[in-house]
């Protein structure tokens, strides 16, 4: 959360993966297609030590398709499971939780063997998607239940059992980006139409006009969890950590005060994004007007967390600020001027208007804007603020 997981990166287990050019390359490609009416013979083909994917369309027919090594190509596997083909292992994103113990995961929706991202080894180093994953006995298996079927051209193809989404933002990852249309990717890297809910049977429209190539700001959702990628080139021209640190610092050398009790404030070092300090800001998010910690401006007739500001008598939320830290969240390199409401993570302008219109998929068929530094879901007018600091008196 905000840059890191609760306990740390251990492992397959990161709050970021970068993807670099294998040794050697490891990808492979579609080769033989086996027509099979017994159980028996679908087992042998699996058990040749040769990735495939089987499409059981019934008890007694199954479609077995061979995939081969592909020199061009390197494969990168995401999902739950924890297995040694998953590259990266990803669980659930709980919104606004810092802490895991509080908010154990009872069932997991993301799927173990999610999707694979299949990159070409060559400029420009396409990188493309693919839902599904392959398992330690190389296989991806589709059971009677899953949606599948054959295209026109003869190939066998389906959809995982909660999809996988992505929306590609119109305009790359900028200032100027606007929020693309959330699309499912299919086994073997088509685009359809949303289902009607995440899981039905029914598959959505092809999409022709479209592929799945990922572009820099392409949101990948698993059902669970969603990941943002970033190209080399995009995170060129990304502010760094340390650009964070700068402007953290820059806010603070300007010695903002609180207008009542006239005590500097400060935004607290990247480290310690847990524990509220004396000099923290805050603000009331209805209004953006920031003070110190005080305890007055409680009203009998608001919400436990409702105070009125008394800079301007509104009434509304009141919450510690903290700076996002994850630079790749950022669209620009701008001052931390505005937070996200109701969590109080602060960013640049164009960063928090920019995620503030995107639609992240949530539960089964619900969509709404969340922080992307926590997932706590957005509220308010314009889902953001812009903050009122008062510079020293002297």
């Amino acid at each position: 959360y905000n840059g890191a997981l609760p306990n740390g990166d251990r492992g397959r287990r990161k709050s970021r993966f970068a993807l670099y050019k294998r040794p050697k390359a490891n990808g492979v490609k579609p080769s033989t297609v086996h027509v099979i009416s017994t159980p028996q013979a679908s087992k042998a083909i699996s058990c040749k030590g040769q990735h495939s994917i089987s499409y059981t369309l019934s008890r007694n027919q199954t479609v077995v398709v061979e995939y081969t090594h592909d020199k061009d190509t390197d494969m990168f596997q995401v999902g739950r499971s924890t297995e040694s083909p998953i590259d990266f292992v990803v669980t659930d994103t709980i919104s606004g939780s810092q802490n895991t113990d509080e908010a154990q995961i009872t069932q997991s929706t993301i799927s173990r063997f999610a999707c694979r991202i299949v990159c070409d080894r060559n400029e420009p180093y396409t990188a493309r998607i693919f839902a599904a994953g392959f398992d330690s006995s190389k296989n991806i298996f589709l059971g009677e239940k899953a949606a599948k079927w054959k295209n026109p051209d003869g190939h066998m193809d389906g959809l995982t059992t909660n999809g996988v989404l992505v929306m590609h933002p119109r305009g790359g990852f900028t200032e100027e980006s606007q929020p693309g249309v959330w699309r499912e990717i299919s086994v073997c890297g088509d685009v359809y139409t949303l289902r009607e809910t995440r899981s039905a049977q029914q598959r959505g429209k092809l999409v022709e006009s479209e592929t799945n190539v990922l572009q820099d700001g392409s949101l990948i959702d698993l059902c669970g969890a969603t990941l943002l990628w970033r190209t080399a080139d995009g995170l060129f021209h990304t502010p760094t950590q340390k650009h964070i640190e700068a402007l953290r610092q820059e806010i603070n050398a300007a010695r903002p005060q609180c207008p009542v009790g006239l005590n500097t404030l400060a935004f607290p070092s990247i480290n310690r994004k847990e524990v509220v300090e004396e000099k923290q800001p805050w603000a009331y998010l209805s209004c953006g007007h920031v003070h110190g910690y005080h305890n007055w401006g409680h009203r009998s007739d608001t919400e436990a967390n409702e105070r009125e500001c008394p800079m301007c008598r509104t009434v509304g939320p009141y919450v510690p600020l903290w700076l996002g830290c994850e630079a790749g969240f950022y669209v620009d390199a701008g001052p931390p001027t505005h937070a996200f409401t109701p969590c109080g993570h602060v960013c640049s302008e164009k960063s928090a208007k920019y995620w503030s219109q995107i639609p992240l998929p949530h539960g089964t068929h619900a969509f709404h804007a969340a922080c992307p530094f926590c997932a706590t879901q957005l509220v308010g007018e314009q889902n953001c603020i812009k903050l009122i600091f008062q510079g020293p008196i002297d």
